[in-house]
């Protein structure tokens, strides 16, 4: 055997894997998954039905792109077809933007806890990342600006934000966006968009118009209940979109997914109300904690955030033990999704009987 075999990029030693160790369920009795913000309704039956069919025709390759939900997404959002791209989840078109957009050195500037792939895409792409820290648990955008140099070549952007779920609304978000260089790519997530909704929640879509540097991604995993398909769609000016598309993989976007996607669409409104029972979940599980002692931010998201310092690991660890697995951010936190009334229920008790054993 050689002595010498390959060695992956020495980048690669400083980048965490993305999949975080999930909890352990207890040995006996329910768990319940509370840890991936996932959706706790099952897809529609018209969803099935679409995958059923899809399913049928999987001894052939999808298209290239997802063209036909590509169209239906033109259309839905009243965009050129060349504004908008797809990819295996929202995640997929992050390294896409990665490999289109960033070069070795480059600076990015991102809020501080946020989504979890932010560190490992700048990196993968020899780029410096330039970490902003939260204020109370939300993006400081003041400081994000100020964070913005001459080697600045792009800003990452939750809005709400994961982990906190918190929001810095529409005004704000424009007084940012008018600041950063036009020469400075803008990656807006709007994972939740449908969650946070109201007179001050911006929309990337209706933003990215006239500002040719945003890109917006959105994504059919969270409200659609499709996180196990993987579809995840970007808006974007033809110049960036074209330049994803070329780092896209081919067939990305399996036709199983693509079929689904277009189902959820057309059921949007049955879907939109399932979010509205989940927001209202959401808005009952907040206040029934806070009436018990624990203080949590206001949330735009289907998640919760108990900012907990060095608490959040064993507190973590006792919710396990319940049944109830969480995201525990050690130092900082826990994320919480919203699950269903009998889980949220059980979070009620398990935390009202660990804050009396404190």
């Amino acid at each position: 055997m050689s002595a010498h075999p390959p060695v992956p990029r020495a980048v690669l030693d400083g980048i965490p894997a993305y999949v975080p160790k999930p909890p352990q369920p207890p040995a006996t009795g329910t768990s319940y998954r509370l840890f991936l913000n996932e959706n706790p309704c099952p897809p529609l039956p018209s969803a099935l039905a679409a995958v059923s069919r899809a399913a049928q025709r999987t001894n052939l390759y999808p298209g290239i792109f997802p063209d036909e939900l590509t169209d239906a997404l033109a259309r839905r959002l009243d965009v050129p077809l060349s504004h908008v791209v797809t990819g295996p989840g929202s995640v997929g078109i992050y390294q896409q933007i990665g490999q289109a957009m960033l070069s070795p050195g480059d600076e990015v500037v991102y809020a501080w806890p946020s989504f979890e792939a932010y560190p490992i895409v700048v990196r993968m792409a020899g780029a410096v990342p330039v970490e902003v820290p939260l204020s109370d648990a939300a993006h400081d955008l003041e400081a994000m600006a100020a964070a913005i140099t001459p080697r600045t070549a792009m800003v990452l952007l939750c809005e709400p934000n994961n982990p906190t779920g918190t929001a810095v609304g529409a005004a704000e978000l424009k007084r940012f966006l008018d600041r950063v260089p036009e020469h400075v790519t803008v990656v807006l997530d709007e994972a939740y968009f449908e969650f946070h909704r109201g007179p001050d929640a911006p929309d990337g879509v209706e933003l990215h118009r006239d500002r040719p540097n945003l890109v917006v991604l959105r994504t059919f995993s969270k409200a659609y209940g499709l996180a196990g398909l993987r579809v995840g769609y970007g808006v974007a000016h033809p110049r960036i979109a074209e330049a994803l598309r070329k780092c896209a993989v081919p067939c990305g976007v399996s036709r199983i997914a693509e079929q689904a996607a277009l189902a959820a669409l057309d059921a949007e409104d049955e879907l939109l109300r399932q979010v509205a029972g989940i927001t209202a979940e959401r808005e009952r599980l907040r206040a029934a904690l806070g009436a018990r002692g624990w203080t949590l931010p206001p949330s735009g998201t289907n998640f919760l955030w108990l900012p907990l310092g060095e608490d959040a690991a064993p507190v973590a660890a006792a919710l396990e033990r319940t049944g109830l697995l969480v995201r525990a951010f050690p130092g900082t936190g826990l994320r919480i999704t919203v699950g269903a009334p009998e889980a949220n229920d059980l979070l009620i008790t398990a935390l009202e009987g660990i804050r009396s054993d404190r």
